[in-house]
């Protein structure tokens, strides 16, 4: 049945059951030239495709260019100082001794500090490493060979 069939079935099935039934027919209506629109719009992207779609493409990772910092590196030293700054402030104002700072605060403080310090070490020789391992692999791309 085209829409123009489904119009005027419509239309009298509106004359037939009077105003009562206004919102049943428009939503049958609706719903039914629904379904013709997108058996027309599968017929047209379904039907031309006469060949199979190619598989996608892996999502290619980019390499790391020599002599650059990446944003990553940048977040975390960034992140990294201000936790450490946060929590040097935190050791250094307890909130009970003003002004003094004991063995123990300085000695935790010397401790949170290394610790950032080889996280930081630690993601900048992975980073390296990587970037090596890479251009080994494909010096081609990575260094800009033809």
């Amino acid at each position: 049945m085209s829409i123009r069939d489904e119009v005027h079935a419509a239309a009298a099935a509106h004359r037939d059951l009077g105003p009562g039934y206004d919102t049943a027919v428009a939503e049958g209506l609706v719903e039914r030239i629904g379904e013709e629109i997108d058996k027309r719009v599968d017929a047209r992207l379904y039907g031309q495709m006469h060949y199979q779609t190619p598989p996608p493409r892996p999502r290619l990772r980019r390499e790391p260019v020599p002599g650059r910092v990446g944003l990553g590196a940048v977040v975390l030293a960034l992140g990294s100082m201000g936790m450490a700054v946060g929590a040097t402030a935190t050791v250094l104002h307890p909130g009970d001794s003003p002004g003094q700072v004991s063995g123990g605060a300085a000695v935790l403080i010397a401790l949170i500090w290394v610790v950032i310090g080889v996280v930081n070490v630690a993601y900048a020789r992975y980073r390296l490493l990587s970037a090596s391992r890479q251009a080994r692999r494909h010096p081609r791309l990575v260094c800009g060979n033809p």
